[in-house]
């Protein structure tokens, strides 16, 4: 028997409890009680405006292809656009295939850019 489909997107703040509205941070969806997908929305304030960044998207794999990883996505898109950020970034490895056909499903492109890090 299937699940039920997962109720919308909630924002969160330390424990769970509803973030600021102006607040970025933590969305999950539930689906029966359970949480079965999250991801993180950092939005910064920089000289030119506000830049949006989706981070950890996180699916339960007993639900992955149902919707969650979407509707995750359009509430931090939604989010962002509120923000007044007019882009956003993520990074997803190559390996993440259904993910990154979601990515690119929803409208976003893959950009020709280095990524650096330096580790501390």
């Amino acid at each position: 028997m299937p699940s039920p489909p997962p109720t919308p997107p909630r924002r969160a703040g330390a424990r769970g409890a509803p973030a600021a509205p102006d607040a970025p941070g933590g969305l999950g969806a539930r689906a029966d009680g359970a949480i079965v997908g999250s991801l993180t929305l950092v939005l910064v304030r920089i000289p030119t405006g506000i830049r949006a960044i989706i981070e950890d998207v996180v699916v339960d794999e007993q639900v992955r292809g149902q919707g969650v990883g979407r509707l995750l996505n359009e509430a931090a898109l939604a989010l962002a656009r509120d923000a007044g950020a007019v882009t956003v970034d993520l990074t997803s490895r190559p390996s993440r295939e259904a993910a990154n056909r979601l990515y690119l499903r929803l409208g976003f492109v893959i950009r020709d850019t280095n990524v650096f890090r330096y580790t501390l």
